[in-house]
């Protein structure tokens, strides 16, 4: 379980590391953003913690490049200034929770868990996905299907067939 700690605190990094290793993670700390892009591009991460506010930068803007370089990545935000906002844009970006300092290593690592969990309880079914994203489509061309059927690769006729039948999702 390789992870990523970002946080430009010296002393919290070195013994959250420690804490985490213990734990059975792989880590590697960052101090701030550049050297965090760095390892992301040389290593695989499965996880990740970003401090919000350090010098050069906001973590923000480190979320969206480091599910850019690992799709999978699970990404817990770790701040001493807390807000809605930032808690909300964080999550929009790709994070999977936000948590405000002080947080024990236990509580960090039942973030991810949870991060797990609702991603799987969220899992919609895949007529379910197909529908939605059609529908968004169509709306987009507002609604014209044959703009739709060629933004989304198929024959006007197939998109008029699938759309006279919503799909049952009984789950």
């Amino acid at each position: 379980m390789n992870l990523l700690l970002v946080d430009d605190d010296t002393t919290l990094r070195e013994v959250l590391s420690r804490a985490l290793t213990k734990r059975g993670y792989s880590v590697k700390s960052a101090a701030n953003i550049i050297d965090a892009e760095t390892f992301a591009k040389e290593f695989q991460f499965e996880f990740a913690i970003v401090d919000l506010n350090m010098p050069g930068g906001s973590g923000l803007t480190l979320i969206p490049k480091l599910c850019t370089i690992n799709p999978g990545i699970q990404i817990v935000v770790l701040t001493g200034y807390a807000s809605i906002n930032t808690a909300v844009e964080a999550i929009k970006l790709g994070a999977t929770n936000y948590l405000t300092k002080p947080a024990d290593t236990d509580e960090i690592i039942q973030m991810f868990e949870e991060g797990k969990e609702e991603v799987l309880d969220n899992a919609k079914p895949l007529l379910q996905v197909e529908w939605d994203h059609i529908q968004e489509v169509l709306n987009a061309c507002n609604g014209n299907i044959s703009v739709a059927a060629r933004k989304l690769g198929m024959h006007r006729r197939t998109l008029q067939r699938k759309l006279k039948k919503k799909p049952d999702i009984t789950s």
